[in-house]
């Protein structure tokens, strides 16, 4: 979350006329992330999220993301939901970007997620998939393997001047993409759930968020995102302690098949090359207006080099 597009006093109130939420009390905007601009709404009838939707996310994209947030939550998934404003609208136009008004959920998102923690997100996105498997609208994912590409060409005069050799590098692997596993069991995916995207109260998670990557694609590409967002600690280094806790609860609610175990290693690379560029993208290209820096990519070289290494899946813990 972050803010890019501003949105006055003025704004708010003539936003709140088309709404039945009650009398603002508190508004302001939410300085974390790099992709929507985000501002926390406390009315006299509870807290709500106002996002104004930036950079990848397209207008067309909306009705997918919102109705799969309806639908999941009917499904038994913590989640926000879109506030339907007085002409039953789940999505608006604000300040020349699209926007909706979501519930706020309550809990914390971890920096430092230890064992148990991964395990808890493991079991979630193994519940997610499988309360999303009757959810009718599909959307490939924009940020599969041509986005890569696409994002790659826009990178590679200037990725050197990031790290030395990180353009070789990304070309190395994404040649490497050209074996790409094609026919894995697929269904609604969450593509981002990193730990800053899970909430928790007490040790137990209390809400899934930022859905705005969702997509149909590969289950166990799913899980090569959080075994990179989850087990990784800040010297570089894999947690297989992590990794092994995160996919044990994960198989408790949906087995693997002996294919997607194969894939690990190739979907864990492409995964990291995925965070990579668009971190690489947003580095070269930052934008002034926003509260936030953006997310250093060289993160992702480090667990780039080591995927690179991995030819078996039991080296993540399986």
């Amino acid at each position: 979350m972050a803010v890019y597009t501003d949105v006055s006093f003025e704004d708010l109130e003539k936003l709140l006329t088309e709404y039945d939420i009650g009398s603002p009390r508190s508004f302001k905007g939410i300085a974390e992330g790099v992709e929507n601009s985000n501002f926390h709404l406390q009315t006299e009838r509870g807290g709500y999220i106002l996002t104004l939707y930036e950079k990848r996310v397209s207008a067309d994209d909306l009705p997918f993301f919102l109705g799969l947030m309806e639908h999941l939550a009917t499904r038994g998934i913590d989640c926000p939901q879109p506030v339907r404003n007085r002409a039953g609208k789940n999505s608006i136009v604000l300040n020349g970007r699209p926007a909706a008004l979501l519930t706020f959920l309550d809990g914390v998102s971890l920096r430092k997620p230890d064992v148990m923690h991964c395990a808890q997100a493991g079991e979630a996105l193994a519940r997610l998939h499988a309360a999303g498997a009757d959810f009718k609208p599909t959307r490939r994912n924009a940020l599969g393997v041509t986005g890569w590409k696409n994002l790659a060409a826009d990178t590679r005069a200037n990725a050197d001047s990031v790290q030395a050799g990180l353009a070789a590098l990304i070309e190395t692997t994404l040649h490497e993409m050209n074996e790409w596993p094609t026919t894995l069991p697929t269904g609604i995916i969450h593509a981002d759930l990193f730990p800053d995207n899970v909430l928790f109260i007490g040790g137990k998670v209390s809400g899934l968020i930022d859905f705005y990557f969702a997509c149909n694609d590969a289950f166990a590409y799913d899980i090569a995102v959080m075994l990179n967002a989850w087990c990784f600690e800040q010297d570089g280094a894999y947690n297989i302690t992590k990794g092994k806790s995160l996919l044990s609860a994960y198989r408790q609610h949906r087995e693997l098949t002996v294919q997607e175990i194969e894939a690990l290693p190739i979907l864990a690379r492409g995964a990291a090359l995925r965070f990579l560029l668009t971190r690489l993208y947003d580095w070269l290209n930052p934008d002034p207006s926003a509260l936030v820096r953006p997310k250093d990519p060289r993160d992702y070289v480090k667990r780039l080099r080591f995927h690179r290494n991995v030819r078996n899946a039991s080296e993540y813990g399986l």
